[in-house]
């Protein structure tokens, strides 16, 4: 079987995590430190706060924006359901934007058309790997005096008018789950460029616990002394996940790069095929770090999309499907959101077929995959 996304593990990475298992530390040491400063610096930020997942890493962004009972958080519903359960984690409400019905990522007018009194951040995705509109995001947060929150998941690599995706926003999520950029086995970070954030963030990792005496509302303790200011979690990414992250950061680049080649050969290979949408190609503000690679069928064969899912993973090819509508789920139709809400979503989702994309991918692979989604699609064609 052809893996939809798989991870890449060198020589190097083992050991580094060897060397991290030797080193006497196994949580809060060293190689956690190393690995935040190597992120900041690869995107341009001022800090980077490690967490034990991407999940993780955005509860501790809402945390320290403030948000809480009451407040709402407008997300995309075309993401991964953690961008909308971090709010629902605080208390908050998740308001769900419709997509941009080319790109996928969150629609800047449908996102403005959301926006209340109880507003506290908005949250786009980078769906795909392909940065969304930042700089309107960016324009709409500081108009409305909202927390800009970039869910990047899926972007690390990427650049937008230039600069490294990272910056942009008040805070950015990366995550490091096997099939991203890079990997930490499970793993994320926040990255920013506000000092109480990260602090908020460091601490609310850590069981909401601090040991710094400069930050002690209580005076006049000994050494052994710490103090829990708010209620935390433990979400400490462990010393040798830091290390492979630390590792594979290394070859980021090259990641990126093959990537990006693979993208581009798929242009190519699929352009010619019937009824068969491909993603936009990347916009002059804009460099994807072609996360995914989300093909969609023509509005006149979507029906057959599962079909097609079916046949291709019976030809041995690993297509998936990103996302799930996250206001289709069962536990949000609990909740009282209906189908219905986001439409263009729910039409983009309904079409689409995520195939085979990741670093070492082959050219023979790609043929194959090619050369398989033609013969069906071509076969529809002639029946319909």
């Amino acid at each position: 079987m052809i893996p939809y996304s798989t991870q890449s593990i060198s020589a190097a990475d083992v050991k580094a995590v060897e060397r991290s298992l030797r080193s006497g530390w196994l949580t809060q040491g060293p190689a956690l430190e190393k690995f935040e400063k190597a992120i900041a610096k690869k995107v341009g930020a001022k800090f980077a706060v490690a967490f034990n997942s991407g999940t993780a890493a955005l509860h501790a962004a809402y945390f320290a924006a403030g948000i809480g009972k009451g407040d709402e958080v407008i997300v995309p519903s075309l993401t991964f359901a953690a961008t909308a359960n971090a709010a629902l984690y605080l208390g908050a409400k998740p308001v769900f934007a419709d997509c941009d019905k080319e790109y996928g990522t969150m629609s800047v007018a449908g996102a403005r058309k959301k926006i209340t009194k109880k507003t506290k951040a908005i949250v786009p995705v980078d769906y795909a790997g392909r940065p969304a509109d930042l700089n309107e995001f960016r324009a709409l947060a500081k108009k409305y005096k909202l927390v800009f929150i970039e869910d990047a998941a899926q972007s690390l690599g990427a650049t937008y008018r230039g600069k490294s995706v990272g910056t942009q926003a008040d805070m950015t999520m990366f995550s490091f789950h096997p099939v991203k950029s890079i990997t930490t086995g499970e793993g994320g970070v926040i990255v920013t460029n506000n000092e109480k954030y990260a602090k908020a963030m460091r601490m609310f990792r850590s069981h909401g616990i601090v040991k710094d005496p400069k930050m002690f509302v209580r005076k006049n303790h000994g050494a052994w002394y710490q103090e829990m200011q708010e209620l935390g979690f433990n979400y400490r990414m462990p010393e040798m996940c830091a290390a492979l992250g630390e590792s594979q950061l290394k070859r980021l680049d090259s990641f990126i790069t093959k990537r990006r080649a693979a993208a581009k050969r798929y242009q190519k290979l699929l352009s010619r095929i019937p009824n068969l949408i491909l993603p936009p190609v990347e916009r002059s503000c804009e460099k994807s770090a072609w996360h995914l690679y989300p093909v969609r069928l023509a509005p006149k064969i979507a029906h057959k999309r599962d079909e097609v899912f079916a046949k291709m993973r019976e030809a041995g090819i690993g297509v998936q499907v990103h996302h799930v509508p996250v206001h289709t789920h069962l536990f949000y139709e609990k909740l009282g959101y209906k189908k219905g809400i986001c439409p263009i979503t729910e039409a983009f989702v309904a079409s689409e077929i995520s195939i085979p994309l990741f670093p070492a991918i082959t050219q023979k692979q790609q043929q194959y995959i090619a050369d398989t989604l033609k013969r069906m699609l071509i076969s529809y064609e002639k029946k319909s």
